[in-house]
């Protein structure tokens, strides 16, 4: 993963383009024009040989893609560009996920010069897509973020495969995916256990896995800590025993 200075000289590069291009002056280019601003964004900020790396007006299935990266012989993103005075729609989308999936290539950046969306294509039948993550640059206080997640499509990070592993954590952390982990049996016997520890009663696991179904069907009013809420297992207890143990002994010393 891009380190700290590498995140910081990204983020300058950034704040320039922005400052460069995302004026008043700009706002009605036209697409041909828009893509001079991608082809400065794609050479100076990620990386990528102009003629060698940055294929233009690539032909694919008769029609023709804006750009595709390709480095070491392998195509690792497909860019479509639009005009900075147009809105992304899903038309521009789903014409971008169709040239990156006749030509098997996994990454798509769709952009008009002020907003950048990237997503994943997935092969199945059919196939589909799943967005990573989109930025606005106008909106100046989302920089610091877009800059985390852009910068892993420099030159450096996605030929290493620093978006694929970006992905693959996305993915692990998606709330459909973790569900199953919470109706696993070892969290059910957890839950089972702590829970006759503390309320003293014992509990089925089919009460607890109605609990946990709706907590995640329905909206439940409770605030994020900033952190895990303690331990509520073995660990815990121990510790709550030796500080018992010790208040006593405290007060017994106090009385003698």
């Amino acid at each position: 993963m891009p380190t700290q200075t590498q995140q910081k000289a990204f983020l300058v590069k950034l704040r320039e383009y922005r400052n460069k291009y995302l004026k008043a002056k700009y706002a009605d280019l036209d697409e041909s024009a828009t893509r001079l601003m991608i082809n400065t964004f794609l050479t100076d900020l990620l990386g990528y040989a102009e003629l060698e790396e940055i294929r233009t007006e690539h032909m694919i299935s008769g029609a023709y893609a804006d750009y595709v990266i390709q480095v070491d012989r392998k195509k690792h993103l497909v860019v479509e560009v639009k005009a900075i005075q147009i809105d992304l729609s899903e038309n521009h989308l789903r014409q971008a996920v169709g040239y990156a999936a006749n030509e098997g290539i996994d990454w798509v950046l769709l952009t008009n010069g002020r907003s950048f969306e990237v997503y994943r294509v997935i092969f199945k039948k059919p196939v589909t897509y799943k967005r990573l993550f989109a930025f606005d640059l106008r909106d100046v206080s989302i920089l610091k973020d877009a800059s985390e997640g852009l910068v892993l499509l420099h030159k450096k990070f996605l030929t290493h495969g620093e978006l694929d592993a970006f992905w693959k954590r996305f993915q692990a952390l998606e709330p459909n995916n973790l569900c199953k982990y919470l109706y696993s049996t070892d969290i059910i016997r957890f839950l089972r256990r702590i829970l006759k520890r503390d309320a003293h009663l014992s509990f089925s696991e089919s009460d607890i896995l109605d609990s946990i179904h709706e907590i995640i069907v329905n909206k439940i009013e409770s605030q994020k800590p900033k952190a895990p809420i303690g331990n509520v297992g073995r660990k815990s207890r121990v510790k709550e025993e030796k500080e018992g143990e010790a208040v006593v002994e405290e007060e017994i010393v106090k009385e003698n």
